[in-house]
């Protein structure tokens, strides 16, 4: 019998999710074929005997998966929308997916492995990496660190994704061992694979016997015990009967277990797959490996390149290229220009130039500009954003998540903290507390002057313009001076009387500073006190009478302060099931006791906070109403993952040898867990031709996203001053020079 399944490819922009959503709509209106599917499997579930089920009384279960959550979301709703609503579906990730049926079906696993009876509490990836540096530290000594070549933070974090990339390619946690053991044979690693093994055992079975999740424990929880489950498989034969997939060439390969399973149980199911896709290869996915879905489906090729795009005219040759400059002699069309400085101080400034000129003129749009680069640093993004910004060019950088700690609010509340509860004195000096008063003295914004619309000549304002301050940072630095007292258990700010000539501070300098004062002494005696529930309470106190005073605040200081309360949230979420359970590890190693200073855990926190690990996105994950009329900036694989298009691109860095990475670190040990070569030993002929093939669907990718003009931006030299050789270097010498350009004009 013919499958009823459709396995959908095609490459980028060439229609998959919108023929995903036809095919749904095709499904549940038109296909009597399916009704009768659906039937059949309904009366057998559920016994029933009505000749008259139809799918529209019955709403059979639709699971949805998309790669990423920015996906999801579209996804979920062009679904809705052309479905009009009448039909429910759940639209997860496929993490996602696997996290909600582990807490649902948690009482399943308390009797199958035997644990202890509580709630189970996802780890943050910097909590796991916090825990298991403290779990394992005994065992990291200073040879294991000289051994493996890497300090103590990234050590802790290979080892935890080795762990991460076992569970998504289905291997168990026991046999990571002999993994190792046959692919690092021929690598220059000098760790023993059981002494790595067995640390990530020790770390499992402890968070296990505490409730603890992380995304690793989670899928091999699910793909190793929940979904080998009897009772499981027969709830999700109920649960689902349509199964929609879309880029499933960026899912692990765990996940094809559980399609299987429902394509077994009489589900039918619609899958896109993208063969220049696998942006998460090296991250976790298999597309190789998922891609041996299709033999259970018919297979439905989308014909052509993207439309509208330079793919059909460019892929061929540049691909060519990269082996053969010689293809390129005539050199490439005139679309392709490039931009060539000596330094990179010169071609980000350059860069912007063309930009603002281009859009100045008239040629192109601010929204129809993207800039992609393979590594982002800060000062590129500053400098890139600063220029357009003063040119009234508005600038999106996507996923820009800038560590906590560089947001002078989040420090301000740091120091707050330690200033009012005891034993933290170490942490907070005087150039803390000047910024805290600078911070927090600032004058609300009123929310009437933010609804006036700016003229079309005023400036674009700054994300990160500070509103005015009662108390500048000369004031504040003074009265940090001569006003704070220094103490290891009891730093103290005394009133400022007790500065000589206080009068020059000026009121409104004074009162704000006064009622900083008052605020906190009246926090430390609610302390005292314990009318403090927790550091969250006055985290949320200090924010409502300093920060947010019934302002409009901008969207970064907003998405930093959510994350930062966020954050607290977890973190004693986490100590407080901690001391519960006296943190005794398998070693014996106790590291977190209910006998602690009460204070330990903020001390950490601020500490973890002060290492960079948290971080938060200071832009909306999507924008409101039409798109943002806006610069792009992103990295190749933020860009890739986001599946934008523009009109003009400008490839930065183009010399650099990172485009051959994909613009994202590969994981330590991810070759070992693909499913076509599990185990293999990965060697450098290896390396280069996945560098080889990736390179190839990178620009096939890109190509398919732009449609008139690809600016490649190359400097002779990088940030740290070496030369940049990198592989897209024939492209750069084959195109149009825009100082050529010029003089021929």
């Amino acid at each position: 019998m013919l499958s009823h399944s459709i396995w959908i490819v095609g490459t980028s922009r060439s229609g998959k999710t919108t023929r995903l959503v036809k095919q749904f709509c095709d499904w549940v209106q038109h296909d009597n074929q399916v009704h009768e599917l659906f039937y059949t499997k309904k009366a057998k579930l559920k016994a029933s005997t009505s000749l008259s089920w139809d799918i529209q009384q019955a709403k059979p279960g639709v699971l949805v998966l998309s790669a990423n959550d920015d996906n999801r979301r579209d996804l979920g709703d062009k679904i809705v929308t052309n479905t009009q609503g009448k039909y429910p579906i759940r639209v997860k990730t496929p993490l996602g997916f696997f996290q909600d049926d582990i807490i649902l079906f948690w009482p399943l696993l308390i009797q199958l492995l035997n644990l202890k009876a509580q709630f189970p509490v996802r780890l943050r990836p910097e909590t796991e990496q916090e825990l298991a540096t403290k779990l394992w530290r005994s065992h990291l000594d200073e040879e294991i660190l000289r051994r493996a070549g890497v300090n103590e933070y990234r050590l802790v974090r290979r080892i935890l994704d080795l762990m991460q990339l076992a569970a998504y390619s289905g291997t168990p946690c026991e046999n990571i061992a002999q993994v190792l053991q046959t692919g690092l044979e021929d690598n220059n690693v000098n760790l023993e694979p059981e002494f790595l093994a067995s640390l990530l055992l020790d770390w499992r079975n402890w968070c296990l016997e505490r409730g603890l999740l992380t995304y690793g424990i989670i899928t091999e929880l699910y793909s190793q015990h929940l979904l080998n489950h009897e009772n499981y498989q027969q709830h999700l034969a109920k649960r689902y009967q349509v199964v929609i997939a879309d880029d499933v060439d960026e899912y692990p390969g765990v996940v094809r277990k559980l399609f299987e399973l429902l394509l077994d149980q009489g589900a039918i199911a619609a899958f896109s797959y993208n063969p220049d896709g696998g942006v998460r290869l090296g991250l976790g996915a298999d597309p190789e490996y998922m891609a041996g879905l299709a033999r259970r489906c018919q297979i439905e090729t989308l014909m052509g390149l993207a439309p509208a795009s330079l793919a059909q005219r460019l892929a061929t040759p540049m691909i060519q290229s990269l082996s053969e400059p010689i293809i390129l002699s005539s050199g490439l069309p005139p679309m392709v220009q490039s931009i060539q400085t000596t330094s990179r101080a010169q071609l980000l400034r350059q860069t912007s130039e063309v930009i603002v000129n281009a859009i100045k003129s008239g040629q192109v749009q601010p929204e129809q500009v993207a800039i992609i680069a393979p590594g982002l640093d800060a000062i590129a993004r500053y400098t890139l954003t600063e220029i357009l910004t003063k040119q009234n060019i508005p600038v999106e950088s996507l996923n820009d998540q800038r560590p906590l700690i560089s947001s002078p609010p989040i420090r301000a509340l740091l120091t707050m903290l330690a200033l009012v509860y005891p034993g933290l004195g170490r942490l907070v000096d005087r150039d803390a507390v000047a910024e805290m008063l600078v911070v927090l003295s600032r004058k609300p914004e009123p929310p009437e002057t933010l609804t006036t619309p700016p003229s079309p000549q005023s400036p674009v304002p700054s994300p990160h313009s500070p509103l005015p301050t009662k108390i500048d940072p000369v004031r504040a630095g003074l009265i940090a001076d001569y006003c704070f007292v220094p103490h290891p258990d009891h730093p103290n700010l005394l009133p400022v009387t007790s500065f000589e000539r206080w009068d020059r501070i000026g009121y409104a300098a004074t009162t704000a500073y006064s009622e900083i004062l008052q605020w906190l002494e009246e926090q430390r005696s609610q302390q005292e006190l314990r009318l403090i529930p927790s550091p969250i309470s006055l985290l949320d106190r200090a924010i409502q009478r300093f920060l947010w005073n019934g302002s409009n605040l901008p969207y970064d200081q907003l998405a930093a302060l959510r994350e930062l309360l966020e954050t607290a949230q977890h973190y004693w979420e986490i100590d407080t099931r901690l001391r519960q359970s006296k943190g005794v590890g398998e070693t014996g190693k106790e590291f977190i006791t209910q006998d602690s200073p009460v204070n330990t855990p903020i001390v950490e926190f601020i500490q973890l906070l002060r290492r960079g690990t948290i971080t938060a996105n200071p832009y909306p994950l999507r924008p409101i109403g039409s798109v943002k009329k806006a610069v792009t900036i992103a990295t190749i694989f933020q860009y890739r993952s986001s599946r934008r298009f523009h009109q003009w691109h400008f490839w930065l860095d183009a010399g650099s040898p990172l485009w051959a990475k994909g613009g994202a670190a590969t994981l330590f040990g991810a070759p070992l867990f693909l499913q076509d070569r599990l185990g293999q030993p990965w060697t450098a002929e290896d390396e280069e031709l996945a560098e080889q093939t990736r390179l190839e669907r990178i620009l096939t990718d890109l190509l398919s996203r732009v449609s008139q003009k690809i600016y490649l931006c190359h400097s002779d030299l990088a940030v740290n001053g070496q030369e940049q050789l990198g592989p897209l270097l024939p492209l750069v010498h084959a195109s149009v020079s825009m100082e050529l350009e010029t003089a021929e004009s």
